[in-house]
């Protein structure tokens, strides 16, 4: 789950979707016999509405988690790339492995922690994804240009912890180590911004 447990949300959304189904029930109720086409069309709009609101809480849930918190303090970092505040998350966690690059965005994304790469599930929430704010409101969160860079950045930002730790072990200082660290992290962020930058000219 996500902390902290208790949210101070921007709107009641429970009180809010409750009113929307009071509402839309009792449209239902008048048309269900007298005009079926227009009850599934009700319904159908009833459906929508509830599950934009719900879609709506989880997102303010998941950016005032103290794990959005942490992606949005760093999105500023990767916005010249293209990158939201759930990628930065993914890269962060990455850091101790870049497997587990794809099981955190299992978790954001609501697609399940036990997944991988070939996962049908994230793969659709991937390409569905959209900003719900801000001046790119409405546009798709990743285009190939962006998946590209993503990948060439995870490529090449280093391996992980246990790397760092056995380059410090061999080197004898933690020169090497921490060298690798910020060499690799600013040529994956250049190489990135690079995609990003002249990707979007086409």
């Amino acid at each position: 789950g996500y902390y902290p447990k208790y949210i101070a949300y921007s709107i009641d959304y429970d009180t809010t979707i409750s009113a929307h189904k009071s509402q839309y029930n009792q449209v239902l109720e008048s048309v269900k016999l007298e005009n079926p086409d227009r009850y599934y069309q009700v319904l159908k709009e009833k459906n929508g509405v509830i599950r934009s609101l719900l879609l709506a809480k989880e997102a303010e849930k998941q950016k005032k988690s103290y794990i959005g918190q942490i992606g949005q303090f760093i999105e500023p970092v990767l916005k010249p790339l293209g990158f939201d505040w759930k990628m930065g998350v993914s890269l962060l966690t990455g850091i101790a492995a870049k497997e587990v690059v794809v099981s955190t965005m299992g978790v954001l994304y609501q697609a399940g922690a036990d997944i991988d790469e070939k996962s049908e599930t994230l793969v659709g929430k991937i390409r569905d994804q959209t900003y719900t704010n801000g001046i790119r409101s409405g546009e798709k969160v990743y285009t190939p240009v962006i998946a590209f860079g993503f990948l060439m950045f995870i490529l090449i930002y280093f391996p992980c912890v246990a790397v760092i730790v056995a380059i410090k072990k061999e080197s004898g200082s933690w020169k090497w180590a921490l060298f690798t660290i910020f060499y690799t992290t600013s040529l994956a962020w250049f190489v990135a911004f690079v995609v990003y930058q002249i990707g979007s000219l086409f």
